[in-house]
């Protein structure tokens, strides 16, 4: 059996780190907004090149507590457009709803799957206020254009970076183009706590400020609160897991391109449709092949002991949590959804199980 991501493995080997940081946290007596937390937040930033890492429970906190982080400063009201990829998962359009605010949902690129520069501009309105580009599968999306457009009309960025921890354009990685980005810790990320886990990065003095009191009840001194905030804060275990991961980070990226390389030069079958080469723009997260008989593809490699996933089966447009949108069409994004299929990758496949998907994606018909 090939799995699809074996995290035992992918944690077994820094083992005695993780359990090195468990012990230094249980022996310490302080479990919540500790030198861990401070130790992780800063690190992150450093790695990002950003100036603030904010620690939250998880990724769609990031994205939710930003965008109201920005609405208590003025900068977003009730009602202002978001736009946002048709067909990202549906944390990163929850985030916009869950503040009133107003998603606009836009087609990306086919070659890409990343938010169409061209169909942003043709979607900005003078009631648009912000782009939220996803980095999908582990890909940049395109930043400069997106970012030149947030110039010209005077919108906000936030960076969905759930997907994306490393990838970068010339040297500037995730998390550092927009005015703030959400990442996800999520176990199965390319940078996975044990549990939940997320964060924001910024270089926004008064965004951070805003946003470790926003995580902590709404309070930046013990007692007083300036907001109506909640509790989404990132524990003392989990930053001490993440602290112990993030340096073994760009080993396990180089071993995702090494085999996505492999997959891109191999499988040679035109049912198969791959996707696009990338070098350091991509971290390769995910893997993700389309064919037309994605049903047929999946249950074949299955039936030769290969474990694949969908990312993701179901459009946000056509779930029963938006049935505003469930009449609307957005082409492209449900000839993805119907067409994807996640083939496995990780720091811990072998390249005897590489090759063997490489012949059985070669071999289907």
């Amino acid at each position: 059996m090939i799995p699809f991501l074996d995290l035992k493995a992918i944690n077994a080997q820094y083992r005695s780190e993780l359990v090195d940081a468990c012990t230094r946290v249980i022996d310490s007596g302080w479990y919540i907004n500790g030198s861990e937390l401070t130790s992780f937040e800063q690190n992150f930033a450093d790695y990002c090149g950003t100036k603030h890492t904010i620690g939250v429970a998880n990724g769609l906190d990031a994205l939710t507590l930003t965008l109201r982080a920005w609405k208590l400063l003025g900068k977003l009201k009730k009602g202002d457009e978001v736009i946002v990829p048709s067909n990202t998962y549906i944390a990163s359009i929850l985030a916009i709803s869950a503040n009133e605010l107003t998603p606009i949902l836009v087609e990306p690129d086919i070659d890409t799957y990343n938010l169409s520069p061209e169909l942003t501009a043709a979607a900005v309105t003078s009631k648009t206020k912000a782009i939220l580009p996803v980095h999908l599968y582990g890909r940049l999306a395109d930043m400069p254009s997106l970012l030149q457009i947030a110039k010209q009309h005077d919108l906000l960025v936030l960076e969905d970076a759930a997907q994306a921890h490393g990838a970068s354009l010339n040297h500037q990685k995730a998390g550092s183009f927009g005015d703030a980005a959400g990442f996800s810790f999520y176990p199965g990320k390319n940078l996975g706590a044990l549990g939940d886990a997320g964060a924001i990065t910024t270089d926004d003095d008064e965004l951070a400020e805003t946003l470790k009191a926003l995580r902590n009840y709404g309070s930046h001194e013990k007692y007083k609160n300036l907001f109506q905030g909640v509790n989404s804060r990132l524990d003392e275990i989990q930053a001490a897991m993440l602290n112990a991961k993030l340096g073994f980070l760009e080993t396990e990226i180089a071993r995702r391109r090494e085999v996505a390389t492999m997959y891109l030069q191999q499988i040679n079958n035109d049912a198969i449709v791959l996707p696009l080469s990338a070098t350091e723009n991509h971290v390769w997260h995910v893997f993700v092949v389309r064919c037309e008989r994605r049903d047929d593809l999946q249950k074949y490699l299955a039936d030769q002991g290969i474990q694949t996933l969908i990312h993701y089966p179901i459009p946000p447009h056509k779930q029963s949590a938006y049935q505003q949108w469930n009449q609307d069409s957005y082409p492209v994004s449900e000839m993805i959804h119907d067409q994807v299929l996640s083939l496995p990758i990780g720091p811990t496949i072998t390249d005897e199980q590489v090759a063997a998907m490489i012949r059985a994606c070669n071999n289907f018909s």
